[in-house]
């Protein structure tokens, strides 16, 4: 028998651990997403990332993490990293228990070792007590005999599926996040790197993970929309949205003191661009007077000499090239600002019934009877945990699902967007052409004016080079913006939300709260984030 683990577990490195970025930069096909960026990650980092959609977020902890290299600089990682994303490291084909098996692996051979180490010691075995030693600091470093407790807990507190048997291809997208997301936190780690964790909770889930991190012993960096999470947790912040030298912008103070100096930079921003602006404009116009008054000075009035003409000539050219030459120096060096929301009027129906659902319910997916009446201009907040069916309620005001009992009813001619919170399959075609495809075959359909089409680019949503680009290489959030887009461009009377903030930046998402409640369409949304609520704390409930 011997007395030597085969293996040991990759162990938490405690105060030692460490991540240390230096010079990263990072191409994406022909944009530069990350230039020149040091960071540092300690166990003592409470790090939030912000930026709007394709700034490269998910791509600076895939670097971090080790997932892609940088194109130059270096990463050095000391210690245990867990990562919280969206990808499953095993395949659908597994269950629920496989993939907690392989999460809690390092744990599970920490207590093997401690066993195997006993039996070793109780047949005295040369080197036995050394071993012992060994694997039981080993375990007590990983926690490892608390550690199915502890994911249990974390799954029962985040809603996630406790089937062990259960087979990953059969869960939604929402329930493998959960189960992978209470994986980690029920694990122990040094350092913790997490991807907008907060998209497929409930309010109970979201509580527990505010609660996990606050009391994490270790260093997060948190990528994230939820503004509450990003107060809850972090005292710096990273932005990597565009600044007027290109470059990541720091800011000390937590979520208020990204708010504040994010908003100066903005403001100066604008308003020097803005005088730049005026001040080229003025420069050309002084050119095309002076201009006119060359012309015309080769024009005299009736009586005026060839002496008078020729002597006023130098003048006026020099003053032509002196004020080229003003224009010439003068550049506009401040780049345009970033894009605003611009949601277009959304048109009422007065004095109609917009929908009516009665008593309508879903085999499976919305138990219980439902009633829902809305009114031109109304506003509701459908709540509830995960499961309960509010999208699946969506879907049957917008008439996309037919109920199993109850009816649904419509007014003629209504107009329906629904922003379902899972898009349709990526098109590999650009997004200008996904987005005007949409409007021909509103037009076509008798369902928009063509008076009403508007352009991509009037809606603030994408720039012209992700306008470009085939809407399958967009990133999770820009997709989001392009269907969002597409919801808009039918001018609906009735907007139905679901989950809308998933994906968006939180400037996005504060530029969509005040249009909505400006706006005279009906206006129904599901949403578990919790700034989103408290600024809609004065529309109706309906809660399932």
């Amino acid at each position: 028998m011997s007395a030597t683990p085969a293996h040991r577990p990759l162990l938490p490195a405690g105060e030692q651990a460490q991540l240390v970025a230096t010079g990263v930069r990072l191409r994406r096909g022909p944009r530069i997403v990350l230039d020149g960026l040091d960071l540092t990650v300690t166990p003592t980092t409470r790090l939030g990332v912000v930026g709007e959609n394709g700034r490269g977020k998910t791509s600076l902890l895939g670097v971090l993490s080790g997932a892609l290299a940088p194109d130059a600089g270096t990463v050095r990682r000391t210690g245990t990293l867990a990562v919280v994303d969206q990808e499953l490291p095993v395949p659908v084909e597994a269950t629920v228990g496989d993939l907690l098996d392989l999460e809690l692996a390092a744990e599970h051979a920490a207590v093997a070792q401690v066993q195997d180490a006993a039996r070793a010691l109780a047949a005295a075995a040369p080197g036995a007590d050394q071993a012992y030693a060994r694997a039981l600091a080993d375990a007590q470093a990983l926690d490892a005999w608390d550690a199915d407790r502890r994911v249990d807990l974390a799954l029962q507190a985040l809603g996630a599926v406790t089937d062990r048997s259960r087979v990953l291809a059969t869960l939604s997208v929402g329930q493998r996040y959960r189960v992978r997301l209470a994986c980690l936190l029920g694990t122990v780690h040094d350092l913790l790197l997490l991807d907008e964790p907060t998209n497929h909770l409930d309010a109970a889930g979201l509580a527990h993970l505010g609660a996990a991190l606050r009391d994490f012993r270790g260093g997060v960096v948190l990528v994230s929309h939820d503004r509450k999470l990003l107060g809850q947790v972090v005292d710096t912040v990273l932005d990597l949205d565009p600044s007027r030298d290109g470059r990541p912008r720091w800011y000390g103070g937590g979520l208020a003191g990204w708010r504040a100096g994010r908003a100066a930079e903005r403001s100066r921003w604008l308003r020097d661009h803005q005088e730049q602006l005026a001040e080229h404009a003025r420069l050309s116009a002084d050119l095309a007077r002076a201009r006119s008054r060359l012309v015309d000075g080769w024009r005299p009035e009736k009586g005026t000499g060839k002496h008078t003409r020729a002597t006023r000539a130098p003048g006026l050219v020099r003053s032509v090239h002196r004020r080229q030459e003003d224009l010439d120096r003068h550049r506009v060096d401040v780049p345009e600002p970033p894009l605003a929301l611009s949601v277009p009027a959304l048109p009422a129906l007065p004095g109609a019934e917009l929908v009516r659902a009665q008593g309508v319910t879903v085999a499976g997916r919305l138990p219980r009877p439902v009633d829902v009446a809305l009114g031109s201009g109304d506003r509701l907040v459908v709540r509830g945990p995960n499961g309960a069916g509010k999208s699946t309620l969506l879907q049957v005001l917008a008439g996309d699902l037919v109920p199993d009992t109850g009816s649904r009813t419509a007014a003629p001619g209504l107009r329906i967007g629904l922003l379902a919170q899972e898009g349709p399959r990526p098109d590999p075609r650009p997004a200008q052409e996904v987005y005007e495809q949409e409007l021909v075959r509103l037009v076509l359909a008798g369902r928009l004016a063509e008076s009403e089409v508007l352009p991509l680019a009037e809606l603030g949503l994408l720039d012209a080079r992700d306008r470009q680009r085939p809407a399958a290489e967009l990133s999770a959030g820009q997709r989001r913006r392009l269907d969002l887009a597409r919801v808009l461009a039918a001018r609906p009377h009735l907007l139905l939300l679901d989950e809308p903030t998933n994906h968006l930046s939180m400037a996005l998402v504060d530029e969509l709260t005040q249009a909505l409640a400006a706006t005279a369409a009906a206006v129904v949304l599901t949403t578990h984030d919790r700034q989103l609520l408290r600024d809609t704390r004065h529309w109706p409930r309906l809660v399932l």
